[in-house]
């Protein structure tokens, strides 16, 4: 009987261990789970600070008992301690402290990312948190309930920034966002990052701009974040949130080559070199589809997917992972921020001419009541017109994912920006135009175009 070991259990790892088990239900698939939380959405941690999900234990994608039942066993609480690449075997330590080796036949490496830990003094003080996996969403919760903080201060605005202060000011807290720039700098264009701003300062979100903090210190009850200038922010509480760095120091000791960012070195079947071991996930590059490169690029999406593609090969497959767009979505309260491909900025160091049109057009017909504007920002390469990527900003009635999502199918296949005006899109009043917020974005892209051309 074939063994699999899977190391990781959140989505890339349980992904491979279902998708080899569906294959070949008479592989031994041996999960190993550092925590106590298999299969769980770490993605739905701000909403569960929030309070707008209840109850912890819904996070879980399955139970326990449903993972089991597929006939996986899974190993919780016990670390992956080094990897024998020659010897095909993993030292485990266990929740006791004991340890032990499992051979296998085959292993997939599906270790995560940690939170990056800037150089701060005080990030060990009680009150300050980070938001990677459930043990810091569960403290974090424990805090909110136990102590009733009125103020909290949020450092970084990226994605998980952005959500957790939404979350904690719909708690009734004070939040101040300390951004070393403007919010969502790496994700949108500065036009529509500014209105993100408005709506967080709308929502009474105080933000701090320019300020990279020092150090974390107490004050009687209270945090006091400090940066080079002196400048202080006391608060109740302190969330880092400042990004994701892969967590590929296993893969690295066993011999496997790191690339973009130290993640884990991978071909598009998820095979990392050494003798049957494939990695995915938040600790590998992915191949991006219109670079036509690795990068790193941690979404769990892309997680998803490739664990599949991992589980699959591993099972005696030979599928490969198409490729990422880094499609990305996020709420900050009433307003909804996507973009899928590259911003211009990315597509000129890529090597293409880039041209981008941003245009404000409604997300219904204007006559029936409640039509909200859009804003879309596309970009394309001018000599080919080929769609490269795009922006999209909105209020959350107006199905902004969806929207995107469209977008991301034509990057996907490769489309010109003209192409998007053939295709064949839903129409009534209430939830649309004759020509959609897409292609009325493509026909502007195309009127911008000859403009300059001419």
């Amino acid at each position: 009987m074939d063994r699999l070991v899977v190391i990781g259990g959140s989505d890339a790892g349980i992904s491979a261990a279902l998708r080899s088990l569906e294959l070949r239900p008479d592989m031994e698939v041996t999960v190993l789970v550092s925590d106590r939380f298999p299969n769980f959405s770490i993605c739905g941690l701000p909403f569960l600070l929030s309070g707008e999900v209840t109850d912890w234990r819904s996070l879980a994608h399955r139970t326990r008992e449903e993972l089991e039942a597929t006939g996986m066993r899974l190993r919780l609480g016990c670390k992956a301690r080094s990897v024998d690449a020659t010897r095909r075997t993993v030292t485990v330590s266990d929740a006791d402290g004991g340890n032990f080796d499992l051979p296998y036949d085959r292993l997939i490496l599906a270790t995560g990312a940690l939170s990056v830990k800037p150089p701060v003094e005080g990030l060990d003080l009680p009150g300050v948190f980070f938001l990677r996996w459930m043990e810091d969403g569960l403290a974090c919760l424990n805090f909110l309930k136990e102590r009733s903080p009125r103020s909290a201060a949020v450092i970084g605005s990226g994605y998980i920034g952005l959500e957790t202060a939404d979350a904690l000011t719909r708690r009734g807290i004070q939040v101040t966002l300390i951004q070393r720039s403007g919010t969502l700098r790496k994700t949108l264009d500065p036009s529509l990052s500014r209105l993100v701003d408005e709506e967080l300062e709308k929502h009474g979100v105080r933000p701090v701009q320019g300020m990279t903090p020092k150090g974390v210190e107490r004050s009687g009850e209270r945090l006091v974040v400090l940066d080079e200038r002196n400048r202080r922010v006391e608060a109740d509480m302190v969330l880092v949130a400042v990004g994701a760095r892969p967590n590929s120091e296993l893969a690295a000791q066993a011999g496997a080559d790191l690339g973009a960012a130290k993640a884990v070195r991978v071909n598009r079947r998820m095979e990392t070199g050494l003798p049957g071991v494939y990695a995915a996930g938040d600790c590998v590059e992915a191949y991006h589809r219109i670079l036509e490169k690795p990068v790193y690029l941690p979404l769990g999406t892309t997680a998803h997917k490739q664990g599949r593609v991992a589980g699959e090969n591993a099972a005696g497959g030979a599928r490969e992972f198409a490729g990422s767009l880094g499609t990305q979505v996020v709420q900050v309260f009433d307003l909804v921020a996507a973009r899928t491909g590259l911003m211009e900025s990315e597509a000129s160091v890529a090597g293409w001419r880039p041209l981008t049109v941003e245009t404000e057009c409604p997300d219904h017909k204007a006559y029936y009541p409640g039509a909200r504007n859009l804003q879309i920002r596309l970009t394309g390469d001018r000599e080919t017109g080929r769609l490269l990527g795009v922006q999209l900003l909105g209020r959350r009635e107006s199905e902004i994912a969806k929207r995107i999502d469209v977008f991301a199918a034509c990057l996907f296949h490769g489309m010109d920006v003209e192409a998007l005006n053939d295709l064949d899109l839903s129409y009534t009043p209430p939830l649309g135009a004759p020509w959609d917020p897409a292609q009325a974005a493509a026909q502007a892209w195309g009127s911008a175009r000859k403009m300059r051309k001419a």
